[in-house]
Parts: C-alpha cells; structure tokens; sequence
C-alpha cells in the first residue's frame, strides 16, 4: 500500500514513516513542507514529495492523487498562534480530505485529538480553545466523507521509549491523562488494514490493554 503520511516530520510522522517502511507491506512516502528535511527521510530510503498544506487545493491534490492511503498526523506546534492552528489543523486538513475524496484514495487515517467533540473540556485560559475547534470541524468533515477513515483520538502526549498498554475508547470519560507517541503510531500501523476500524473515532490512552486487544474490543 503507498501511505503518504502528512506531518511526516514530527515526532509521530517520523514513527510512522520507520514503522511502515519496517513492515514489507506498505511503501511510505513523506509528507513535508521544507527540502532541508529530505535528507533525513532519503537516507533511509522513504520517498519524499515537498509540499505545504497551506498552498492550494489544486498543489495539494496533485500530491495525493496517486496514493492508496493518506495517514494525516500534522500539526501547527503549540507556539505559532490560532490564526496558523486553523490554517494547518483545520484548513490543511479539511484540503487534503477533500482531494483524498476527490481522488478516491482508499484509506484515510486521521490523528485528532482527545475530547475533541466535548466542548465543555476545550477551556479558555491556556490557549488550546482554538486548537480543539480545529480538531473537532476536521473531524466532523472527514466523517460526511465517503472515505474509509478511523480517527484516532490520543490525550497529552508524552515521548517513552515503549509504547506500553493501553485503552481505547468510544468514551473520552474512559481514559487516561497521557499516552506515549510510540503507542500511537503502532496503533496507526495496526488500524490501516483493519476494516474493522473503517468508520470508527477511538479515544485513547495508557491503559491496561495490548494495543491489538484494544483494537479489538473497542471495535467489536
């Protein structure tokens, strides 16, 4: 399967893009928005396409058009203001769910964010009001989408060197405070096959389940 991962070069993107090209079943390919971060990508032997997700939805396309899956783990960073959240978090993504559709990409893996439909837990003081409105609208478009998607609604991330157990959820009530990004991008490997998942927004976090048990049960 060729997977572009969007927001190859964060610290998720980067697990993915090693997990996939590990996997003997999938082919990665990077999505990222500046040439210095090639290198880094090629000297491992995972393809690169150079874009941004703030250019049009025409530049955009001609990116994911020729892709069986789109894993989209991007992200603005917590220091660049609301105004590049709603361009990168909410815009970005809702441009590329609509090319993914356009083009009939088979497989839409969406990294969101955890309590992202309860508005009541958003806050105002520290700053992520905005940031959980991004999250929350680019959901709610990928799922009006005929795309075979899963959301994926990790808590605080946090950077072990395990992904450790975990718990997912349908229930944000249900979870944790905190989950490593190993444990999410090991799930995003898992779930991309599993159409078991198609369909499916799952809350998770630390737990006391296997990450396949966890599959498994949330989804059954």
């Amino acid at each position: 399967m060729e997977v572009l991962v969007i927001g190859a070069n964060g610290k998720i993107g980067r697990m993915v893009c090693d997990k996939l090209k590990n996997s003997e079943k999938h082919n990665p390919i990077a999505f990222i928005r500046k040439e210095e971060q090639r290198s880094y990508f090629e000297d491992k032997g995972i393809q690169v396409a150079v874009e941004s997700l703030e250019n049009s939805p025409e530049a955009l396309e001609h990116v994911i058009k020729n892709h069986d899956a789109v894993v989209f783990t991007a992200g603005s960073g917590g220091k660049t203001g609301p105004g590049k959240t709603m361009e990168i978090d909410l815009d970005g993504a809702i441009k590329t769910i609509e090319a993914a559709q356009k083009h009939r990409v088979k497989r839409f893996v969406m990294v969101s964010a955890s309590h992202a439909d309860d508005r009541s837990s958003w806050g105002e003081s520290d700053g992520m009001k905005p940031y959980y409105i991004a999250k929350h609208y680019a959901d709610e478009a990928l799922k009006r989408s005929q795309l075979n998607y899963t959301i994926l609604r990790p808590v605080q991330l946090t950077d072990e060197d395990s992904p450790g157990k975990v718990t997912m959820s349908v229930d944000p009530g249900k979870v944790s405070s905190q989950i490593p990004r190993k444990a999410v991008a090991e799930t995003i490997l898992q779930v991309l096959e599993n159409k078991k998942t198609y369909g499916k927004t799952i809350e998770m976090s630390s737990g006391g389940e296997e990450i396949p048990a966890a599959i498994e049960k949330v989804t059954s």
